[in-house]
């Protein structure tokens, strides 16, 4: 279960590093904004996450009570 929990940690601070690097464009001339890409995505890779912890913490429960 440990082991589980440290792949998946190591995972999502993978992800979340590699989030702040990305950009969504290069940069243009002075006129124009530059936008992100972000609108809602790290939500949902939260979520994600959240959803796979819980998953991973009710397998090792029931992991527990069959033994």
């Amino acid at each position: 279960m440990k082991k589980y929990i440290k792949h998946l940690s190591l995972l999502a601070s993978i992800l979340f590093t590699l989030s702040y690097a990305a950009m969504a464009q290069p940069g243009f001339d002075d006129d124009v904004e530059d936008t992100p890409i972000d609108g809602g995505i790290g939500l949902l890779v939260g979520a994600g996450i959240a959803y796979g912890l819980k998953r991973v913490y009710k397998f090792g429960k029931e992991d527990k009570q069959d033994a």
